[in-house]
């Protein structure tokens, strides 16, 4: 691909992610359900939530509502990232506040994210080491509760974290575990540009320059195989960076092009059930795998979503959780994610 030919492709993303918040605010508003074809995928998504899936989910909701603690959080380690993606979770089976059998604990799990915003912007608790992580999930999950209840009390602290993420971007075109410029990692960068897109969906303003860096970093990230690097000279593809990269492209608008397609075919090499997806990162790696394969829909999509789903439900315990590598927590709030990502209710997923 020519240069120039690439630079049409990047200006073209760009503008597809600036729209993305017009005229939309979240799933609900638009009248949007399971049955709505929107990416392509009705075929593909009228079975995916099976019954044992359906049952698998509403045990680990149940199990992590019982979790959830009197101030609103979960977990232990990096609370402020876990306690968003359990917030995510909820919000995916359809609970927000006063909506959805889990609708109380969304209202706690708010409750204790802007009980951890900073004037700065920073959404982080005193113990955490590499507060990006947080800041990234917690900017998603408020942008993602804004978008569907316009609350005004939540408007300014997203603003605010919007422009911490956005001030500490580096020239690379990336961001790394503080709250500063410095060398950027790609597994950090897709939690800023998630949070982005959902913030930009839900009408905060996002500067095009942002994305355009962020674009430009993550290609240079790329390798021959298709996956991805996790830092400019680092080299050497691995499942959860390479699907952070895929999705990465995804949500800031490239949805065509040489590079989403090897990413693509990369991602489908390393699907659940091989050796390279079974890893420590496993819950991370799939949790953007499956938003990727998602976004890329048809036959990827059909070649993802039964090995995902297996695997998952082969994995649940007993008692309605899983286990992940920064707790049962973690590893609950991104299983459910994960599966119910075919229900379409985080306004995030809309292309």
């Amino acid at each position: 691909m020519s240069r120039k030919s690439s630079r049409v492709l990047v200006l073209a993303a760009v503008a597809v992610f600036m729209l993305a918040g017009s005229g939309r605010r979240g799933c609900r508003a638009a009248g949007v359900n399971r049955n709505t074809l929107i990416f392509g995928h009705r075929s593909t998504l009228r079975h995916a939530l099976t019954p044992q899936v359906l049952r698998a989910v509403a045990k680990g909701l149940s199990w992590l509502a019982k979790r959830q603690k009197a101030n609103g959080s979960f977990g232990s380690m990096n609370s402020v990232a876990v306690s968003a993606l359990g917030g995510l979770a909820f919000i995916a089976g359809g609970n927000l506040p006063g909506q959805g059998r889990y609708g109380r604990n969304c209202q706690k799990v708010i409750g204790y994210v802007l009980s951890q915003c900073q004037p700065t912007g920073l959404i982080a608790d005193a113990n955490d080491g590499a507060p990006m992580y947080g800041q990234g999930f917690a900017t998603l999950f408020l942008a993602e509760v804004y978008g569907e209840s316009h609350e005004r009390s939540l408007r300014r602290k997203l603003q605010r974290a919007v422009r911490l993420i956005v001030e500490t971007q580096n020239q690379q075109g990336g961001w790394r575990y503080q709250p500063m410029p410095m060398p950027a990692d790609i597994s950090v960068t897709i939690c800023q540009v998630m949070a982005l897109r959902a913030a930009r969906q839900a009408g905060i303003a996002v500067p095009h320059r942002t994305i355009l860096k962020a674009i430009s970093f993550v290609r240079q990230l790329q390798n021959p195989d298709g996956g991805f690097s996790y830092m400019l000279g680092s080299p050497g593809s691995m499942m959860p960076r390479s699907a952070a990269g895929v999705a990465l492209l995804f949500y800031a608008g490239v949805y065509r092009g040489k590079a989403v397609a090897a990413g693509v075919h990369y991602l489908l090499s390393v699907r659940p059930g091989t050796p390279a997806n079974n890893q420590y990162n496993f819950f991370y790696g799939n949790y953007y795998g499956t938003q990727a394969m998602f976004l890329a829909g048809g036959k990827w999509w059909n070649a993802w979503w039964p090995a995902m789903s297996k695997t998952l439900l082969d994995r649940q315990d007993a008692d309605g959780s899983w286990h992940g590598n920064a707790g049962f927590s973690y590893g609950t709030a991104m299983a459910l994610i994960i599966l119910q990502i075919p229900d379409r209710l985080l306004p995030v997923l809309q292309k």
